[in-house]
């Protein structure tokens, strides 16, 4: 093992981890704003009291979200200066806009709407958690069109060794970013919706026997129609991503499907040995007697353009990385289905439903893990598809003990703040939703001093 492969495995941690709580603070955000807008539209308690409950839960992954997110930025100039230098007139144009415009609007709405719950108006205070909520979703568009250049890169000309910027729309408006930013933030809507499913599943099953849960199934009942729909939304832009991979990467394609030679009606497999006829090439192509490139015959292909070099990914990683997104993100989206049947006209929650979606938390974070893995591994051995390649990506001079060292710190406090995050997520879900938030200044009435 040689510093490229620790410095891959220290990214690798850092990302998985920090992405853990981005889709969740996308979706979470959403759904707050939508239960304030409830109270605002219905005046009733029981939205002000979940809206302060999912709040906290929302600011508590955003604070570690942007603390594990710093992190990122300080590894490209640590272990990967090379790629720094071939991609940084792109991507400074994409991040920036999303540090200056996207992060600045959302952190500061927030801030606004943390500090406003007695100072400002009811609408403005309504309109704080919207800009910021919908702050997320620019901050994760720009992010995304960054990390969809990598994958098919547009709108640039290389000069002297570095990648340089002609074409800024056509960069935010590359097609991989327009399929893969809806397909993102769907994943990110199912995974928020599963874990307001988990939490309220937790209450549901504490105030079963007292029947005060009239409040959790109704945030229960938000949240599954959140997550069908957000299903959806994934399935169609999991299908144009498919297409723009048979064109744009045909090698993760490829990888992901196990399939190694060039082959008409290719089928699609559910497991090694276990194929549906056919399915892939449609898949791929809307056509089902379409040729779809097979690995071997791609290496040898590539072998010619680029030169000698093994250019397939890890395709054990590969293969088993894009079937476990599909059946655990199914998985959560069938059980909201299932509820939303389930609980229609207002039929209470059973108890093994309620025991279900709080066990199913787990399985949209595993899905959308396994997603990024599939995404970020299958695009190997390039970090710029056909312009530079992982190897000569990482910085010359950090030697394998200095990306240890800084692999087992970045290890150790991710741990330690992963066991942070559980235990304040807990400790706020036990204590539950009693107490009353602060009415916004609009709405105070104040003591009179006349007798």
């Amino acid at each position: 093992m040689d510093a490229l492969d620790l410095a891959r495995w220290q990214f690798g941690v850092t990302t998985v981890y920090h992405f853990l709580f981005v889709p969740l603070t996308i979706g979470l955000g959403i759904f707050v704003a939508g239960l304030q807008t409830a109270w605002h539209r219905t005046g009733k308690e029981q939205y002000l009291t979940l809206t302060k409950f999912f709040g906290k839960l929302f600011l508590i992954n955003f604070a570690m979200g942007v603390v594990t997110g710093i992190v990122q930025e300080f590894q490209f100039g640590m272990n990967w200066s090379e790629y720094s230098v071939f991609v940084g007139d792109v991507f400074g144009a994409p991040l920036a806009m999303e540090a200056l415009l996207a992060f600045f609007m959302e952190s500061t709405f927030l801030g606004l709407w943390i500090f406003g719950w007695d100072r400002l108006p009811k609408r403005a205070h309504l309109a704080c958690i919207w800009a910021a909520a919908v702050g997320s979703n620019v901050s994760a568009y720009f992010i995304l069109a960054a990390n969809a250049w990598m994958k098919h890169p547009v709108g640039y000309e290389v000069v002297d060794g570095r990648a340089r910027m002609t074409d800024l729309w056509a960069v935010l408006t590359n097609p991989t970013a327009l399929a893969q930013v809806p397909h993102v933030i769907g994943a990110a809507f199912i995974v928020a919706g599963g874990f307001v499913l988990a939490v309220c599943g937790y209450w549901m099953l504490r105030t079963r026997r007292t029947g005060d849960g009239g409040m959790w199934r109704g945030a229960a009942r938000a949240a599954l129609v959140m997550t069908a729909l957000a299903g959806v939304l994934v399935a169609a832009t999991g299908d144009t991503s498919a297409k723009l991979m048979y064109e744009q990467q045909p090698m993760k394609l490829a990888s992901a499907e196990g399939l190694e030679r060039d082959t008409a009606a290719a089928p699609f497999s559910l497991v090694p040995g276990v194929e549906i006829p056919a399915v892939l090439s449609f898949l791929a192509t809307n056509d089902p007697g379409a040729t779809v490139q097979g690995t071997e015959d791609l290496q040898r292909r590539f072998e010619r353009q680029f030169g000698p070099g093994d250019y397939r990914p890890d395709q054990t990683i590969v293969f088993w990385s894009f079937r476990v997104m599909i059946v655990f993100g199914l998985s959560t989206v069938g059980l909201s289905v299932l509820g939303l049947w389930l609980t229609r006209r207002r039929r209470p929650f059973p108890a093994w439903l309620s025991r279900a979606l709080l066990l199913s938390l787990p399985l949209p974070l595993v899905a959308v893990t396994a997603g990024w893995l599939l995404s970020e591994i299958g695009r190997q051995p390039w970090t710029v598809a056909g312009e530079l390649l992982t190897a000569s990506s990482v910085s010359p001079g950090v030697s394998l003990a200095e990306v240890a060292t800084s692999l087992t710190l970045f290890t150790l406090l991710y741990g330690a703040l992963a066991v942070a995050e559980i235990v304040l997520l807990t400790r706020h879900v036990r204590k539950g939703a009693a107490e009353r938030a602060p009415l916004p200044a609009a709405e105070r009435r104040e003591p009179s001093l006349m007798y």
